[in-house]
């Protein structure tokens, strides 16, 4: 026992980094590099569209649209958080406070990290929106299909941020304190080589993975409709941004609004968190009701018409006993003949001509009164 607990004692607390940031692939004309912050936003874009394509199929959307408007919202996507980032991060692309000391040649390499959520969500919608109305389907019914796979992708690419060993938090002496190695470019300089930081990527990680369950819980008990989700989303995803931003301390735009400076994505989350909220209210407040499908007006799939007049013959042919009568012949009938079931139409016709013909014994009870009735010429043949 003693043994166990001092061999506890020996394990470090703390989260360590990864020595390993990728791999090379050697090529003809030299190496290409594959960096594992890449990989981990790959693999939370590909597990982020299964889970929407599970959702997207249940909403009875078109076979193949997911893929029609993902080739457009994910590089929009792309290309706006990764604008986003170098404006709200500008001094490493343009020198500090823009006096063009910087390096452009960072821009276009994402492979370093930096990526803004913001700028990501904002463009990627409009690429959203172009593949929606090229597939013939709803913006808004989209989006609420796709907010849950948006926030898990999301939590998977932040352990892209662990492998890069950045935006990490301030000191801490929390057992799960991160560590970064000292000789890393991202390490702040001054501190100690033993200093543990809160690692505010596993923290996205855990409240986005948890926010996920909600929605899909949420969702699954009032089948939100009309983009509600997304908002429902948008507002989730602020409240846990606003607390985990203000506990990171690398380079950011410091922005001061109501006698309070804080950083600029701080104050970006509480705002789409105001506005996510109002639109959220405003679109639950009713209005014309809408019919539940992801189509657009006119874009609806059209009946078949063979199925339909299949439908026909089938009711026709095995619906319809030809053996009965319609009610007019059944009205014909005597009160003490009339049944409502089956009558046979031979029956009828039958009954119509014992009605119209005199029995044979009819005829002859006729002929032997007319035999007796007083003038008659048989009467008068008799007397003579």
């Amino acid at each position: 026992m003693q043994t166990v607990l001092h061999a506890a004692a020996m394990v470090p607390l703390s989260i360590p980094s990864p020595s390993w940031s990728g791999f090379d692939i050697p090529l003809p004309w030299g190496t290409l590099r594959i960096h594992a912050y890449a990989l981990c936003i790959l693999a939370g874009i590909i597990i982020g569209l299964w889970l929407t394509s599970v959702r997207w199929k249940r909403r009875g959307a078109p076979e193949g649209s997911l893929w029609d408007i993902a080739i457009w919202a994910i590089p929009f996507g792309i290309i706006g958080g990764r604008l986003y980032h170098v404006f709200s991060s500008p001094d490493a692309y343009f020198g500090p406070g823009f006096d063009g000391t910087g390096d452009l040649s960072l821009i276009p390499q994402i492979q370093r990290g930096g990526l803004g959520i913001w700028g990501a969500v904002l463009l990627g919608a409009v690429g959203a929106w172009i593949g929606c109305r090229r597939a013939g389907v709803k913006l808004t019914a989209f989006l609420d299909a796709a907010a849950p796979g948006l926030l898990l992708a999301q939590a998977i690419g932040r352990w892209g941020n662990w492998f890069n060993q950045e935006l990490f938090g301030a000191p801490t002496t929390l057992p799960w304190g991160l560590q970064i190695d000292p000789a890393n470019a991202n390490f702040p300089a001054g501190m100690p080589a033993d200093t543990l930081f809160h690692p505010t990527f596993l923290y996205e990680f855990l409240w986005n993975i948890l926010g996920v369950a909600i929605l899909l819980l949420l969702d699954r008990k009032f089948r939100f409709r009309r983009g509600r989700l997304f908002w429902l989303y948008a507002m989730y995803y602020t409240l846990g941004r606003v607390w985990i931003e203000a506990l990171r301390i690398d380079d950011a735009e410091q922005i001061s609004l109501f006698g309070i400076t804080t950083r600029l994505n701080v104050w970006t989350s509480i705002f789409v968190f105001v506005a996510a909220l109002v639109i959220f209210v405003v679109l639950g407040r009713g209005g014309r009701p809408q019919p539940d499908t992801p189509y657009l007006p006119g874009r609806e799939p059209e009946a078949t018409p063979a199925k339909d007049e299949a439908s026909v013959t089938s009711v026709t042919s095995h619906d319809v006993d030809p053996s009965v009568s319609d009610s007019g012949s059944r009205g014909n009938l005597p009160d003490n003949q009339s049944d409502p079931g089956h009558v046979d139409e031979p029956q009828e016709a039958a009954g119509d001509s014992a009605k119209d013909t005199p029995s044979k014994a009819e005829s002859e009870s006729a002929a032997t009164a007319a035999r007796k009735a007083p003038g008659s010429s048989l009467e008068a043949d008799d007397t003579k």
